[in-house]
Formats: C-alpha cells, sequence, structure tokens
C-alpha cells in the first residue's frame, strides 16, 4: 500500500469551461431547441446509452432539465467554435471526493461533433479540470463491452483498461458487462501533453486533418 494525501478533493462545480474550440456550459433547458436539431436523425448513437432516442422534443427536454437539476452528476452542453451550436453533452459522475476518483461518462456527441478536435478538446478540458484543478488521483471511463467506438476513444485518450464488470449492470431491458478503464495522477501528466501536442494547431493541414495520430504523441 501507498500513502497518499487523505484529505477529501473538492466537488466539481457547474461553471463554464473554455478552450480553443469549444466551449463547455452547463447543461440548461434552453439547450434543449439546439440539441434537439442535433441529435434529429442520429437515433443509432443511443445505442448503448442507458437513455435515448427521444421521440420528441418535450422527451429530450425533460431529460435535459432532469440533468441539469443533478447533484450527484454534473452535466455539461459542448458548443464547439465552428458553428457556436450545442451538439452534445458530458459529465462528470461518480464523484468519491475522499477516495480522489472521478469518472468522465455519459458522453453524447452529435454526429457534426463526431471525430473533431471539439470534441477531442472537450474531453480534456473535464479531465484537466478534475485532475489538476481538483486534484483528483483517479479519472474514470466505463462503458458498454460492447461498444467498440467508446472503448476505441478510450485507448485514444490514454486511459488503461482495466478488466470487465460482467452483468453489470441492467441497461433498457438488457444486461451489461461494462469495460472499466483509467489514468492515474502518475500518469496524467503525460497523457495530457499527448493530447494537446495533438491539438496544436501545427498538427493540422489546411483542411483541418490531422497529420499525426494522438497515440503517435505517446511514443
Amino acid at each position: 500500500m501507498s500513502a497518499v494525501d487523505p484529505w477529501p478533493r473538492p466537488v466539481p462545480a457547474r461553471v463554464p469551461h473554455g478552450g480553443a474550440h469549444v466551449a463547455l456550459e452547463p447543461l440548461h433547458r434552453r439547450h434543449t431547441a439546439e440539441l434537439w436539431e442535433a441529435a434529429r436523425g442520429a437515433e443509432a448513437s443511443f445505442a448503448y446509452m442507458p437513455y435515448g432516442p427521444f421521440a420528441e422534443r418535450a422527451a429530450l427536454e425533460g431529460f435535459v432539465a432532469t440533468s441539469a437539476a443533478r447533484l450527484d452528476t454534473l452535466f455539461w452542453a459542448i458548443r464547439p467554435k465552428t458553428t457556436g451550436l450545442a451538439s452534445g453533452w458530458l459529465s462528470l459522475m461518480n464523484i468519491e471526493p475522499h477516495n480522489a476518483a472521478i469518472e468522465l461518462g455519459s458522453i453524447w456527441f452529435a454526429p457534426r461533433l463526431q471525430r473533431t478536435r471539439a470534441a477531442t478538446e472537450a474531453m480534456v478540458l473535464l479531465l484537466r479540470h478534475a485532475a489538476e484543478d481538483l486534484g483528483y488521483r483517479r479519472l474514470v471511463w466505463k462503458c458498454d463491452n460492447r461498444n467498440e467506438a467508446s472503448k476505441a476513444a478510450a485507448l485514444r485518450l490514454g486511459f488503461t483498461p482495466e478488466g470487465l464488470l460482467r452483468a453489470h449492470m441492467v441497461v433498457k431491458g438488457q444486461r451489461r458487462d461494462t469495460a472499466m478503464f483509467s489514468i492515474l495522477e502518475d500518469e496524467w501528466p503525460a497523457r495530457r501533453d499527448a493530447i494537446l501536442a495533438w491539438l496544436a494547431p501545427g498538427n493540422f493541414d489546411r483542411s483541418g486533418a490531422a497529420l499525426r495520430s494522438l497515440a503517435s504523441f505517446r511514443g
């Protein structure tokens, strides 16, 4: 066993975060109209989420209002600067101040946000806030084990696989096996530096295509 600073970490606050490519705004009902447009025709993107797809705007508005009021999970709307339109959400959840552990989760990206610099920056903004501003030692990512895209995203960001929680949850009436990933405090600086190097303007050509993969910056 290793001795650690035992002081509880602060609970994150609902405050905006901003970067070069994206703004994160505390989720609010006023985001509903833009998120409804972003979600139309994107039913498949909710396949592994515990909620959605939303057949009517009122259903999405109810989800947004409920999520915005939660005390155990803090949601942010994602607004890429290229479009100025709210195009997804993500959260800090399963917050354990006494264990200094926190999860980046409940991530939904509209098709227009997927595979963009804004999407990557949105995630690193919250990870960096949790690790550096608040001092959390353990950053967690978990997903449905069938969700290959989510598992690939975790590996791309530098999360380490921890194994499988079998029959961990029931989601939409089905048994879910959950794949677990983490980044620890001593690993975070290298992961952060790789992501920031990938996001740097010099890594993109005039068309906006990345010249090097994120993994290549980790050596």
